[in-house]
């Protein structure tokens, strides 16, 4: 990259900071993408004429709104609901819903712009969106979390629809938090779009493997890049943050493959089996019972429960950090190298810190971001709404294998994108560009809108 293509893509980000204060998530993804692109402008000048990366830094529709709900105990509370339409050059808005107490705009607004380029490279036809609130649905009573789920879809209902925008659950959006709002929406509207919503229940349009389908899809990335590199999760010691579906899931897609995850972890702290973890034991207490992952240890007694614990700590040779934003910094990362750490797959959204990045990286670990590794969730999202089109539903190892078929495939062009842009085995480099391209060329194409 020139020295001038620096100074260009920097004053870009300055202008990102200007217009988006104190917005630090947004700040960090924005960066992280557009510092790939240097050598894409040089390549395509096209794309600097037009100014596409200002207008993709730019949401096409950003909705913020009003959710009074009341308690059981009769309680009014009031919380903020946010919808984010960031980019719909591919199509559809589409990207999920997260109810927990650090939403604000500038979270999402990172998920969306981040959701841009993991739809992207998908290869399915959907646009970029992200939304949510600062609800937290824990210790509310399923009647509580109804109310507060419709009166959220009052006001969101009216920007959806299957051709417009199409969301999906995230954290603390699940199943039972998508029935209430397809069935608001349902109410509301007097129609039944089964395709409005993803992540639905089996028995009303949902489609087989959504649940499973961003730990299976996370999975299949890392061992594609494991093949690359001559290798397999055969053996291999893996750690897996988090308990909820992303975190289950990894954990028994790993198994499958011959792999033993030792630790997951919740927001209270780690649970760590050397033996290897009760996969079914951890379904039981979080998705049935819905209990802390410290239980675990009240079963097997040579578990070990570690309060307030870093996962990061355990020696591993495979690491999947499954729970939030920024989990690993740049300390932990260090810490995953010397203990014999080569290969790290998100399976959450940009859970490693930019100094994590840097180590990753300059260590040359098989190191798969977020935007690639966990793009299964969404790219099954666009299977169901596939399946809702043509009012067909399709078999739990069709619609796996469409699913692993699509990993392959974003890992190809990661790949192969990376070895292009001389970068090869780098596909921080590698995801960025290609899911920038696609959306680019398409923004082109429909000129200036």
């Amino acid at each position: 990259m020139t020295p001038l293509m620096d100074e260009k893509i920097e004053a870009i980000y300055q202008e990102v900071l200007r217009r988006n204060p104190g917005e630090v998530e947004f700040h960090q993804a924005v960066r992280e993408v557009i510092e790939s692109l240097g050598m894409v402008l040089v390549k395509h000048p096209e794309y600097a004429d037009r100014k596409i990366i200002q207008r993709i830094c730019e949401p096409e529709r950003q909705i913020i709104f009003r959710v009074p709900w009341q308690a059981d105990n009769g309680e009014v509370h009031i919380n903020r609901g946010f919808r984010v339409e960031f980019n719909s050059a591919l199509g559809p808005y589409k990207g999920g819903l997260r109810f927990h107490p650090s939403v604000y705009l500038g979270i999402i607004k990172f998920l969306g712009f981040e959701q841009i380029f993991k739809n992207s490279l998908t290869g399915m036809p959907i646009g970029g969106g992200k939304g949510g609130s600062d609800f937290d649905p824990k210790g509310k009573s399923d009647d509580e979390i109804m109310r507060f789920c419709q009166s959220f879809m009052t006001e969101l209902y009216r920007h959806l629809g299957e051709y417009t925008d199409v969301p999906a659950g995230d954290i603390g959006v699940g199943g039972r938090e998508i029935g209430y709002m397809f069935g608001q929406y349902k109410r509301i509207t007097n129609r039944y779009e089964a395709g409005v919503l993803t992540g639905k229940g089996l028995h009303y349009g949902g489609s087989l493997v959504r649940t499973e389908a961003t730990g299976y899809g996370a999975t299949f990335f890392v061992h594609e890049m494991l093949k690359a590199r001559k290798d397999s999760f055969a053996g291999k010691t893996c750690l897996v943050s988090g308990s909820g579906n992303v975190a289950i899931y990894t954990i028994e897609k790993i198994h499958q493959l011959g792999g033993k995850c030792v630790a997951c972890s919740d927001s209270n702290g780690v649970i760590y089996h050397e033996k290897g973890l009760d996969l079914e034991l951890i379904k039981q207490l979080k998705e049935v019972e819905r209990r802390r992952i410290q239980d675990y240890a009240q079963f097997h007694k040579d578990a070990k429960y570690i309060p307030n614990g870093n996962i990061w700590e355990i020696p591993c040779q495979v690491a999947m950090p499954s729970a939030t934003q920024n989990e690993i910094n740049g300390k932990d990362a260090a810490t995953l190298v010397k203990n014999g750490c080569i290969a790290v797959g998100e399976g959450a959204n940009m859970p490693t810190t930019p100094e994590g990045v840097k180590v990753f990286l300059d260590a040359k670990l098989a190191y798969g971001p977020g935007k690639a590794a966990n793009a299964g969730g969404v790219a099954t999202s666009a299977l169901e709404m596939q399946q809702n089109a043509s009012r067909d539903a399709w078999s739990f190892e069709f619609t796996e294998k469409k699913l692993e078929e699509i990993m392959v495939g974003i890992h190809k062009n990661c790949f192969e994108t990376a070895e292009e842009y001389g970068a090869p085995g780098n596909y921080v480099l590698g995801a960025n560009i290609a899911g920038f391209i696609k959306v680019a060329d398409a923004m082109v194409a429909m000129g200036l809108v």
